[in-house]
């Protein structure tokens, strides 16, 4: 009895003993990244789709011989559209799972959540979405739309059209009231007159501006009472909206502006988180002639990104990941930042010679580029990305026709205060 004990005891050993050195032989071969993105809550319908392209990056990358010789392995995390929660996620990414990198977040909120994580440990995270500028972390890489990447060109193309009346809408966070403050300026500075619409100018205790215009909170869904604003503003004839709202209450924003009879010809829209893949869940047909401007476009005829396309439709039919939706899946600027940044981060990692993430944010200051789906991108020493962008105008199924084209504009974060 005691001599089967021992040999249980010792076939026991020998297993774990295998397991851990199996282990140890993984963690060596593999190199840990985080994915911080809200899966549930009113940010899914846009974040789910970064999840799912950076898996397919990540696998894409793995298949050509992975980075440094090692193979990307994941660790996926739910922000929940919840921002006290994203910093606690991010503190697990950075302390309990040891990631090398975060590929992460949507709203500017949920971004300023984790922010000051990354810069206690030192640490780094890649930012895909557009954002309002005011912002330079030595901890974040903005592969995002700053202002001046998004925003001011899509106003320059509507007054560039005639139109001269503005109407500023967006959620009620940072993004859009720092948006439409820089937008505010900047009109002023080009003679337009200020239009005191819905929420107006709101002041703080010490009575400066801190924003200009109309919001609403996450997840508002009765439109009706804006809508008959915009009908109301728009009957001049020189009217346009600047729409930054975020989430799912988009959906409700277009289908009461559908309902009412505008359209693109009474009163554009351009919207600035409004991209392909929010337009499955939108009215597109009724939409027509509406304006997005993005650093990409699912519709650019360019042989990287038919092959962007195609590879990322193949990676849906074989991918075995739990939840993601297979039928019916596009392409948007938020997905082909978030492609291009984890790009930049393994040609830093190259460039580097190490995981170490303040030797690579420093690879990435010096400039390094990767020629991606909406043209060829490259960091710049400001944590942001010399890139090209689009203006587009909306078709009936839910694509974008390019109208304007604006190659290698640098990313500028700081714009308040700067228009005269």
């Amino acid at each position: 009895m005691k001599k089967r004990s021992s040999i249980l005891r010792y076939t026991l050993a020998v297993g774990v003993g295998a397991v851990l050195a199996s282990q140890s032989l993984q963690a060596k071969e593999s190199v840990k990244v985080g994915v911080l993105h809200s899966l549930s809550g009113t940010m899914a319908i846009s974040e789910t789709s970064l999840r799912d392209v950076l898996l397919f990056t990540f696998d894409e990358i793995n298949a050509n011989g992975g980075v440094l010789g090692k193979k990307i392995e994941p660790i996926v995390v739910d922000g929940a559209s919840d921002w006290p929660l994203f910093a606690e996620k991010a503190e697990q990414l950075l302390v309990k799972d040891n990631v090398s990198v975060t590929f992460g977040c949507w709203t500017s909120v949920s971004r300023k959540s984790v922010l000051p994580v990354y810069e206690k440990h030192n640490s780094l995270l890649f930012y895909p979405v557009q954002y309002e500028g005011e912002e330079m972390s030595p901890n974040i890489f903005y592969t995002a739309e700053a202002v001046n990447q998004q925003a001011i060109p899509a106003v320059d193309f509507l007054l560039e059209e005639g139109y001269k009346k503005f109407y500023l809408i967006g959620t009620d966070y940072v993004y859009p009231q720092t948006t439409n403050l820089v937008l505010f300026e900047y009109l002023k500075s080009k003679g337009i007159p200020v239009q005191n619409i819905g929420g107006g100018l709101r002041k703080d205790s010490k009575g400066a501006v801190i924003s200009a215009g109309n919001y609403t909170p996450f997840g508002h869904s009765d439109f009706q009472q804006i809508i008959s604003e915009i009908s109301k503003f728009a009957a001049s004839g020189d009217a346009c909206v600047i729409n930054t709202i975020n989430g799912d209450s988009n959906v409700p924003f277009f289908k009461e502006f559908a309902a009412s009879g505008l359209k693109s010809e009474d009163c554009p829209v351009v919207s600035f988180s409004i991209s392909e893949d929010e337009f499955r869940s939108l009215p597109s047909k009724d939409l027509v002639g509406h304006l997005g401007c993005w650093t990409y476009f699912m519709s650019i005829d360019s042989p990287t990104n038919k092959k962007f396309k195609a590879d990322f439709q193949t990676w849906l039919t074989k991918t075995n990941v739990p939840g993601i939706v297979k039928e019916g899946r596009v392409t948007c600027s938020p997905m082909v930042l978030s492609y291009n940044g984890v790009y930049l981060w393994k040609a830093a990692v190259e460039k580097a010679g190490t995981f170490d993430p303040v030797k690579v944010m420093e690879a990435l200051k010096s400039g390094v580029s990767f020629d991606g789906p909406g043209g060829t991108v490259t960091s710049q020493k400001n944590h942001h990305l010399t890139k090209t962008v689009y203006i587009g105008e909306t078709l009936e199924n839910g694509q974008f026709e390019v109208v304007e084209t604006l190659k290698d504009v640098v990313g500028e974060p700081f714009l308040k205060g700067t228009f005269k």
